[in-house]
């Protein structure tokens, strides 16, 4: 089961011991940094707090995001047509660091990284206040002298898990992880959904076994009543295409209304 955490890992696993000392789940939104506009970030990102975000996934625009389906994609090429990049991201995020002390994750890919400079980014994104990084295309033993640059440095690596992933490799991935594990829900890429995938718990509860870390689930979350049955077996949940959605439709304000409707639903679990 899931192992005592120490504070000295940082912000995360201070936030999560915190939520299991008081039997809570983890609320983590995604947001694209810089979408609808880069002057609306620094407004989004006090929303979220305000609606009860325990960790925040910013997200870095790149112009392939494969693992995002067509919300994300859509934000993040609007965030770049608005000139978002990754320093602009980190200047955002050293912004709101200087006002809250809420965890946040970098959510990437590789390649604005190593066009920034590995070596650098990890300087800069510890320096701007950023407590984890989750990069979607550097799997478990792809790389082993950047993991090992990412695993030696103050970012906890995000690692990924999928319903594909075999046993084995699952509970090598979990042996790896720092911060908390991101098991996607389903297959394929982000996006809402309408139910969640049978067999969810029962895979969950396997990965808890193995991890040293929480685990949160994502990939479809789109309603209270999905928030919280895949609370009801993980450490946290992860909403990112659903809460883009509601900020489309609806404005900043039904943004943190649909982010509060998530956090009474797994507080009431």
């Amino acid at each position: 089961m899931l192992e005592t955490i120490s504070s000295e890992a940082g912000r995360i696993a201070s936030r999560f011991a915190a939520l299991r000392a008081e039997g809570r789940r983890a609320l983590i939104p995604y947001l694209t940094a810089g979408y609808p506009a880069p002057a609306a970030t620094p407004e989004l990102l006090e929303r979220l707090v305000r609606a009860g975000a325990d960790v925040i996934e910013l997200g870095v625009p790149f112009s392939d995001p494969l693992a995002d389906g067509p919300t994300i994609q859509r934000a993040s090429q609007r965030a770049i047509e608005n000139g978002a990049t990754l320093r602009a991201t980190l200047e955002l995020l050293s912004a709101f660091r200087a006002r809250h002390e809420t965890p946040v994750v970098l959510f990437t890919y590789l390649n604005p990284l190593l066009a920034y400079g590995v070596d650098r980014f990890i300087g800069d994104a510890v320096d701007a206040g950023a407590d984890g990084v989750l990069l979607t295309d550097l799997p478990v033993g792809s790389d082993a002298s950047l993991e090992e640059a990412f695993e030696r440095s103050p970012l906890d690596l995000i690692r990924l898990i999928a319903p594909t992933t075999p046993p084995a490799r699952a509970r090598e991935i979990a042996r790896r992880a720092q911060g908390f594990i991101y098991y996607i829900s389903r297959t394929g890429v982000t996006g809402a959904t309408k139910a969640l995938r049978e067999g969810l718990a029962g895979e969950v509860a396997a990965i808890r076994e193995a991890a040293r870390v929480p685990v949160a689930v994502g990939f479809g979350i789109s309603s209270p009543e999905q928030a919280a049955e895949a609370a009801a077996a993980a450490d946290g949940i992860v909403v990112g295409s659903a809460l883009i959605n509601a900020l489309d439709r609806e404005g900043p304000e039904g943004m943190e209304s649909f982010l509060a409707g998530l956090r009474a639903a797994l507080d009431r679990r």
